[in-house]
Protein backbone atom coordinates (compact mmCIF):
# COMPACT_ATOMS: atom_id res chain seq x y z
CA UNK A 1 0.00 0.00 0.00
CA UNK A 2 2.78 2.32 0.74
CA UNK A 3 4.40 2.16 -2.70
CA UNK A 4 1.96 3.79 -3.87
CA UNK A 5 2.35 7.11 -1.27
CA UNK A 6 5.76 6.82 -1.82
CA UNK A 7 5.62 7.74 -5.35
CA UNK A 8 2.94 10.09 -4.97
CA UNK A 9 5.17 12.11 -2.48
CA UNK A 10 8.29 12.29 -4.83
CA UNK A 11 5.90 13.58 -7.52
CA UNK A 12 4.99 16.51 -4.98
CA UNK A 13 8.33 16.87 -4.02
CA UNK A 14 9.66 17.71 -7.43
CA UNK A 15 6.42 19.72 -8.75
CA UNK A 16 7.22 22.03 -5.61
CA UNK A 17 11.03 21.92 -5.85
CA UNK A 18 10.43 22.05 -9.94
CA UNK A 19 13.06 19.64 -10.06
CA UNK A 20 13.23 16.70 -12.17
CA UNK A 21 14.11 13.01 -10.93
CA UNK A 22 17.38 12.59 -12.41
CA UNK A 23 18.96 15.38 -9.90
CA UNK A 24 18.50 13.01 -7.06
CA UNK A 25 19.32 10.03 -8.80
CA UNK A 26 22.75 11.76 -9.48
CA UNK A 27 23.18 12.78 -5.88
CA UNK A 28 22.49 9.18 -4.54
CA UNK A 29 24.36 7.22 -6.96
CA UNK A 30 27.65 9.09 -6.07
CA UNK A 31 26.79 6.91 -2.45
CA UNK A 32 26.32 3.78 -4.20
CA UNK A 33 29.09 1.78 -2.99
CA UNK A 34 29.05 3.36 -0.21
CA UNK A 35 25.75 2.74 1.13
CA UNK A 36 26.54 -1.26 -0.19
CA UNK A 37 28.79 -0.99 2.33
CA UNK A 38 26.43 -0.70 4.82
CA UNK A 39 24.58 -3.63 4.58
CA UNK A 40 25.36 -7.18 6.29
CA UNK A 41 24.47 -8.84 3.57
CA UNK A 42 25.44 -8.61 -0.44
CA UNK A 43 22.61 -6.57 -2.41
CA UNK A 44 21.66 -8.51 -5.38
CA UNK A 45 19.92 -5.49 -6.77
CA UNK A 46 21.38 -4.00 -10.33
CA UNK A 47 22.76 -0.09 -9.45
CA UNK A 48 19.58 1.09 -11.09
CA UNK A 49 17.44 -0.49 -8.72
CA UNK A 50 19.47 -0.04 -5.69
CA UNK A 51 19.78 3.83 -6.74
CA UNK A 52 16.10 3.97 -7.12
CA UNK A 53 15.34 2.54 -3.97
CA UNK A 54 16.75 5.04 -1.87
CA UNK A 55 15.93 7.93 -3.90
CA UNK A 56 12.00 7.15 -3.33
CA UNK A 57 12.22 5.68 0.34
CA UNK A 58 14.60 8.73 1.33
CA UNK A 59 12.68 11.40 -0.22
CA UNK A 60 9.26 10.05 1.37
CA UNK A 61 10.84 9.73 4.79
CA UNK A 62 11.93 13.33 5.05
CA UNK A 63 8.61 14.62 2.79
CA UNK A 64 6.41 12.69 5.97
CA UNK A 65 8.95 14.20 8.51
CA UNK A 66 8.39 17.90 7.05
CA UNK A 67 4.62 17.41 6.60
CA UNK A 68 4.99 15.94 10.25
CA UNK A 69 6.34 19.19 11.42
CA UNK A 70 5.02 21.53 10.43
CA UNK A 71 1.48 20.07 9.46
CA UNK A 72 1.05 22.40 6.14
CA UNK A 73 -2.50 23.22 4.87
CA UNK A 74 -1.85 19.99 2.11
CA UNK A 75 -2.19 17.84 5.15
CA UNK A 76 -5.78 18.26 5.34
CA UNK A 77 -6.25 16.12 2.40
CA UNK A 78 -3.45 13.73 2.48
CA UNK A 79 -4.71 10.15 2.95
CA UNK A 80 -1.83 9.11 5.40
CA UNK A 81 -2.71 12.13 7.94
CA UNK A 82 -6.29 11.80 7.83
CA UNK A 83 -6.08 8.61 9.46
CA UNK A 84 -4.19 8.11 12.51
CA UNK A 85 -3.34 4.08 12.37
CA UNK A 86 -1.49 4.73 9.33
CA UNK A 87 0.74 7.47 11.39
CA UNK A 88 0.93 4.97 13.92
CA UNK A 89 2.22 2.52 11.89
CA UNK A 90 4.56 4.41 9.60
CA UNK A 91 6.10 5.82 13.06
CA UNK A 92 7.04 2.05 14.00
CA UNK A 93 7.77 1.39 10.32
CA UNK A 94 10.75 3.75 10.37
CA UNK A 95 12.65 2.41 12.99
CA UNK A 96 12.35 -1.33 11.92
CA UNK A 97 15.65 -2.91 12.06
CA UNK A 98 15.24 -4.53 8.17
CA UNK A 99 13.65 -1.03 7.26
CA UNK A 100 17.01 1.13 7.60
CA UNK A 101 18.77 3.24 4.69
CA UNK A 102 22.21 4.96 5.21
CA UNK A 103 21.74 8.15 7.16
CA UNK A 104 24.26 9.54 4.97
CA UNK A 105 21.67 9.09 1.94
CA UNK A 106 18.89 10.87 3.76
CA UNK A 107 21.65 13.97 4.22
CA UNK A 108 22.39 14.03 1.00
CA UNK A 109 18.71 14.04 -0.43
CA UNK A 110 17.74 16.41 2.58
CA UNK A 111 20.58 18.79 1.06
CA UNK A 112 18.65 18.86 -1.51
CA UNK A 113 15.31 19.45 -0.53
CA UNK A 114 16.67 22.20 2.43
CA UNK A 115 20.28 23.28 1.35
CA UNK A 116 23.59 22.60 2.70
CA UNK A 117 24.58 22.85 6.55
CA UNK A 118 21.21 21.99 8.06
CA UNK A 119 21.33 18.93 9.51
CA UNK A 120 20.07 19.89 12.84
CA UNK A 121 16.57 20.52 11.20
CA UNK A 122 16.60 16.83 9.70
CA UNK A 123 17.81 15.28 13.46
CA UNK A 124 15.53 17.42 15.20
CA UNK A 125 12.23 16.63 12.81
CA UNK A 126 13.02 13.19 12.84
CA UNK A 127 13.37 12.87 16.88
CA UNK A 128 9.81 14.60 16.96
CA UNK A 129 8.27 11.96 14.73
CA UNK A 130 9.35 9.06 16.73
CA UNK A 131 8.77 10.75 19.74
CA UNK A 132 5.23 8.94 20.40
CA UNK A 133 7.28 5.69 20.17
CA UNK A 134 9.17 6.20 23.54
CA UNK A 135 7.64 4.14 26.14
CA UNK A 136 9.20 6.72 28.64
CA UNK A 137 11.33 9.28 29.54
CA UNK A 138 13.70 10.52 27.19
CA UNK A 139 17.18 12.71 27.00
CA UNK A 140 16.85 15.12 23.63
CA UNK A 141 20.66 14.70 23.18
CA UNK A 142 20.24 13.43 19.49
CA UNK A 143 21.60 16.94 18.28
CA UNK A 144 25.41 16.80 20.57
CA UNK A 145 26.17 13.73 18.52
CA UNK A 146 28.65 14.25 15.38
CA UNK A 147 26.14 13.49 12.22
CA UNK A 148 28.90 11.45 11.01
CA UNK A 149 28.15 8.82 13.51
CA UNK A 150 24.37 8.30 12.91
CA UNK A 151 24.31 5.50 11.05
CA UNK A 152 20.67 4.98 10.47
CA UNK A 153 17.25 6.60 12.12
CA UNK A 154 17.24 3.57 14.34
CA UNK A 155 20.48 4.65 15.24
CA UNK A 156 20.07 8.36 16.33
CA UNK A 157 16.51 6.77 17.51
CA UNK A 158 18.40 5.05 20.19
CA UNK A 159 21.12 7.17 20.64
CA UNK A 160 18.54 10.43 21.59
CA UNK A 161 16.73 7.69 24.68
CA UNK A 162 20.11 6.51 25.89
CA UNK A 163 21.76 8.64 28.39
CA UNK A 164 25.63 10.38 27.07
CA UNK A 165 28.36 8.27 28.69
CA UNK A 166 29.44 11.58 30.57
CA UNK A 167 26.25 11.08 32.54
CA UNK A 168 25.82 7.45 33.04
CA UNK A 169 27.69 6.02 35.90
CA UNK A 170 27.59 2.66 35.31
CA UNK A 171 26.55 0.14 38.08
CA UNK A 172 29.41 -2.71 37.28
CA UNK A 173 31.54 -4.03 39.69
CA UNK A 174 34.50 -6.48 39.19
CA UNK A 175 32.02 -9.19 39.83
CA UNK A 176 29.68 -8.79 37.38
CA UNK A 177 32.86 -9.77 34.90
CA UNK A 178 32.68 -12.76 36.62
CA UNK A 179 29.52 -13.62 36.12
CA UNK A 180 29.12 -13.81 40.19
CA UNK A 181 25.71 -11.75 40.03
CA UNK A 182 22.23 -13.55 40.14
CA UNK A 183 18.68 -12.36 38.63
CA UNK A 184 16.14 -10.44 41.38
CA UNK A 185 13.11 -12.24 42.10
CA UNK A 186 9.60 -11.17 40.94
CA UNK A 187 7.97 -8.44 42.00
CA UNK A 188 5.34 -10.79 43.88
CA UNK A 189 8.19 -12.68 45.31
CA UNK A 190 10.49 -8.95 46.53
CA UNK A 191 7.14 -7.83 47.90
CA UNK A 192 6.68 -10.77 50.34
CA UNK A 193 10.24 -9.78 51.27
CA UNK A 194 9.89 -6.37 52.20
CA UNK A 195 10.38 -4.28 49.02
CA UNK A 196 8.69 -1.69 48.42
CA UNK A 197 8.28 -0.34 44.76
CA UNK A 198 7.77 3.31 44.05
CA UNK A 199 7.71 5.67 40.64
CA UNK A 200 10.60 8.05 40.34
CA UNK A 201 10.32 11.08 38.18
CA UNK A 202 13.75 10.98 36.03
CA UNK A 203 15.64 12.32 33.01
CA UNK A 204 17.47 9.13 32.44
CA UNK A 205 14.78 6.31 31.87
CA UNK A 206 17.68 3.71 32.55
CA UNK A 207 18.44 4.87 36.02
CA UNK A 208 16.82 2.30 38.27
CA UNK A 209 18.17 2.62 42.09
CA UNK A 210 17.34 0.22 45.52
CA UNK A 211 17.53 2.33 48.62
CA UNK A 212 16.66 1.34 52.08
CA UNK A 213 14.08 -1.52 51.25
CA UNK A 214 12.51 0.58 47.75
CA UNK A 215 12.90 -0.06 44.40
CA UNK A 216 12.77 3.56 42.70
CA UNK A 217 11.77 3.20 39.25
CA UNK A 218 10.84 5.68 36.20
CA UNK A 219 7.43 5.43 34.81
CA UNK A 220 6.32 2.91 31.43
CA UNK A 221 3.91 3.25 29.35
CA UNK A 222 2.84 0.44 27.39
CA UNK A 223 1.48 0.57 24.43
CA UNK A 224 0.44 -1.63 21.03
CA UNK A 225 3.79 -0.31 19.11
CA UNK A 226 5.68 -1.15 22.63
CA UNK A 227 7.35 -4.61 21.99
CA UNK A 228 7.94 -4.01 18.53
CA UNK A 229 9.78 -0.70 19.72
CA UNK A 230 12.15 -2.91 22.30
CA UNK A 231 12.80 -6.00 20.11
CA UNK A 232 14.06 -3.43 17.32
CA UNK A 233 16.64 -1.43 19.69
CA UNK A 234 17.56 -4.84 21.08
CA UNK A 235 18.05 -6.25 17.83
CA UNK A 236 20.40 -2.93 16.85
CA UNK A 237 22.40 -3.75 20.46
CA UNK A 238 23.25 -7.33 19.64
CA UNK A 239 26.11 -6.09 16.67
CA UNK A 240 27.21 -3.51 19.04
CA UNK A 241 30.84 -4.78 19.89
CA UNK A 242 31.60 -5.87 23.61
CA UNK A 243 32.65 -2.15 24.83
CA UNK A 244 32.18 -0.64 28.49
CA UNK A 245 29.32 0.57 27.74
CA UNK A 246 26.10 -0.86 28.78
CA UNK A 247 23.30 -1.92 26.21
CA UNK A 248 20.89 -0.17 28.27
CA UNK A 249 17.76 -1.65 26.78
CA UNK A 250 18.71 -4.84 26.28
CA UNK A 251 19.70 -4.50 30.30
CA UNK A 252 16.48 -2.99 30.91
CA UNK A 253 14.53 -4.85 29.43
CA UNK A 254 16.37 -7.76 31.13
CA UNK A 255 15.59 -6.11 34.35
CA UNK A 256 11.76 -6.28 33.71
CA UNK A 257 11.90 -9.68 33.10
CA UNK A 258 12.99 -11.17 36.26
CA UNK A 259 10.38 -8.57 37.92
CA UNK A 260 8.27 -10.06 35.93
CA UNK A 261 6.72 -13.42 35.60
CA UNK A 262 2.82 -13.19 35.80
CA UNK A 263 0.14 -11.23 35.68
CA UNK A 264 0.47 -10.25 39.36
CA UNK A 265 3.76 -8.25 39.12
CA UNK A 266 2.85 -6.38 36.45
CA UNK A 267 -0.35 -5.69 38.79
CA UNK A 268 1.33 -4.53 41.89
CA UNK A 269 3.88 -2.45 39.24
CA UNK A 270 0.46 -0.87 37.77
CA UNK A 271 -0.54 -0.43 41.46
CA UNK A 272 2.59 1.74 42.37
CA UNK A 273 2.16 3.64 39.29
CA UNK A 274 5.66 1.70 37.40
CA UNK A 275 3.65 0.63 34.68
CA UNK A 276 0.91 2.18 32.92
CA UNK A 277 -0.74 -0.34 31.47
CA UNK A 278 -2.87 0.88 27.91
CA UNK A 279 -2.95 -2.32 26.66
CA UNK A 280 -5.13 -3.34 29.39
CA UNK A 281 -4.56 -7.07 29.73
CA UNK A 282 -1.88 -7.63 32.74
CA UNK A 283 -1.06 -11.35 31.52
CA UNK A 284 -0.75 -9.67 27.77
CA UNK A 285 2.41 -7.67 29.17
CA UNK A 286 3.71 -10.34 31.43
CA UNK A 287 4.10 -12.23 28.00
CA UNK A 288 5.99 -9.19 26.13
CA UNK A 289 8.89 -8.94 28.53
CA UNK A 290 8.86 -12.87 28.92
CA UNK A 291 9.10 -13.42 25.43
CA UNK A 292 11.27 -10.42 24.50
CA UNK A 293 14.39 -11.71 26.24
CA UNK A 294 14.33 -15.24 23.95
CA UNK A 295 17.06 -16.08 21.32
CA UNK A 296 19.46 -13.06 22.51
CA UNK A 297 22.80 -12.51 23.71
CA UNK A 298 22.57 -11.89 27.74
CA UNK A 299 23.69 -9.24 30.28
CA UNK A 300 27.28 -8.91 29.04
CA UNK A 301 30.40 -7.95 31.22
CA UNK A 302 28.81 -4.42 31.76
CA UNK A 303 25.42 -5.08 32.99
CA UNK A 304 23.73 -2.19 33.91
CA UNK A 305 22.06 -3.21 36.72
CA UNK A 306 24.87 -4.99 39.20
CA UNK A 307 24.41 -3.45 42.06
CA UNK A 308 21.32 -2.46 42.18
CA UNK A 309 20.77 -6.58 42.05
CA UNK A 310 23.41 -7.61 44.63
CA UNK A 311 21.58 -5.46 46.65
CA UNK A 312 18.01 -6.65 46.14
CA UNK A 313 19.52 -9.95 45.84
CA UNK A 314 20.96 -9.02 49.76
CA UNK A 315 17.78 -7.54 51.36
CA UNK A 316 15.95 -10.45 49.75
CA UNK A 317 17.73 -13.20 51.71
CA UNK A 318 17.54 -11.11 54.90
CA UNK A 319 14.95 -13.48 57.06
CA UNK A 320 13.69 -10.67 59.24
CA UNK A 321 12.53 -8.96 56.00
CA UNK A 322 10.33 -11.73 55.02
CA UNK A 323 8.85 -12.22 58.02
CA UNK A 324 8.31 -8.81 58.93
CA UNK A 325 6.65 -8.46 55.44
CA UNK A 326 4.33 -11.94 56.68
CA UNK A 327 3.54 -10.37 59.53
CA UNK A 328 2.56 -7.29 57.50
CA UNK A 329 0.63 -9.08 55.24
CA UNK A 330 -1.48 -11.92 57.64
CA UNK A 331 -1.63 -9.39 60.55
CA UNK A 332 -1.72 -5.69 59.89
CA UNK A 333 -3.44 -5.51 56.75
CA UNK A 334 -6.08 -3.35 57.11
CA UNK A 335 -6.34 0.17 58.99
CA UNK A 336 -8.12 -1.68 61.58
CA UNK A 337 -5.84 -4.01 62.42
CA UNK A 338 -3.71 -1.55 63.89
CA UNK A 339 -6.60 -0.02 65.75
CA UNK A 340 -7.07 -3.73 67.49
CA UNK A 341 -3.63 -4.31 68.56
CA UNK A 342 -3.20 -0.91 69.89
CA UNK A 343 -6.08 -0.97 72.11
CA UNK A 344 -5.42 -4.46 73.08
CA UNK A 345 -1.63 -3.09 73.48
Amino acid sequence: MMEGHKLRYLQLLLKRKKENIETYISAVGELEQEARKCYAEPNSLSAPMFIEMLVLDGCFIIELIRKFDRRDPTCKNDPIFKMGWIMNSLQRDVVLFENQIPFVVLLRIFELIEGPNRHDRLIRRLILFCRNLYPGGKIENGTERKVEEIKHVLDLVHGNWIPSVKEVCVNVDEGSRMRQWQFVHSATELTNANVAFEKKICKDFFKVEFEDGVMLMPPLTIEDRTECFFRNLIAYEQYFPNTTQPNFVTDYVTLMDSLINASGDVEILSECEIIDNWLGDNEVVANMFNQLTLSITGPGEHFLYTKVFGRVNSHYKKPWNRAWAALRRDYFNSPWAYFSFFAAL
